[in-house]
């Protein structure tokens, strides 16, 4: 039998989500009172149909939503017991890609396509663990994602990698992180 663990809060936990987005033709009710919570090790999906809220709610965890137009209408958000919704911008950017995380869709966007792979894969690793040699560690995670020849992905732009090779790019990313 397992020891109870009441006591700690989850990873996540999301209470009564509620975003808005002011347009011109009146209010977007995006996502409406969402709850949901995760432990530390679980795994959670957001399934739904297209424009039901999934992204909106997974941008909101780290509080990506652009404010204007987007509204955090009401709800909490808590990782780690610590409220999103209330941190400074520099908290936020500690907590971005350092604790939170994203592999986004669609690798084509999500790519910067004037920056080569690995400095934007290798961008994390500077800006949270302080590194400046960071190419040997994105190579060996270029690596891990199965890429079939990381040096030379290391110094590829996006366009020059198939659709497959940049969503491995972008994996390498979440995993820098």
């Amino acid at each position: 039998m397992s020891p109870r663990r009441d006591h700690i809060a989850p990873l996540l936990e999301v209470d009564a989500l509620t975003v808005h987005f002011e347009t011109p033709s009146g209010v977007v009710h995006a996502v409406e009172e969402v709850s949901f919570h995760m432990e530390a090790g679980e795994c959670c999906a957001m399934v739904g149909e297209s424009a039901c809220g999934k992204t909106v709610t997974a941008l909101a965890l780290s509080r990506l939503i652009h404010c204007p137009p987007g509204r955090y209408a009401s709800g909490r958000i808590l990782f780690r017991g610590r409220d999103i919704l209330s941190l400074t911008h520099p908290e936020l950017r500690r907590l971005r890609g350092n604790r939170i995380s994203y592999i986004f869709q669609e690798p084509a966007v999500a790519l910067n396509p004037v920056f080569r792979i690995g400095f934007q894969i290798g961008e994390a690793i500077r800006l949270h663990r302080g590194i400046k040699d960071v190419y040997p560690q994105v190579e060996h995670l270029l690596e891990m994602v199965g890429m079939p020849d990381p040096r030379a992905a290391l110094h590829s732009y996006p366009h020059q990698l198939s659709g497959g090779m940049q969503q491995r790019a972008m994996i390498a990313m979440a995993l820098a992180c």
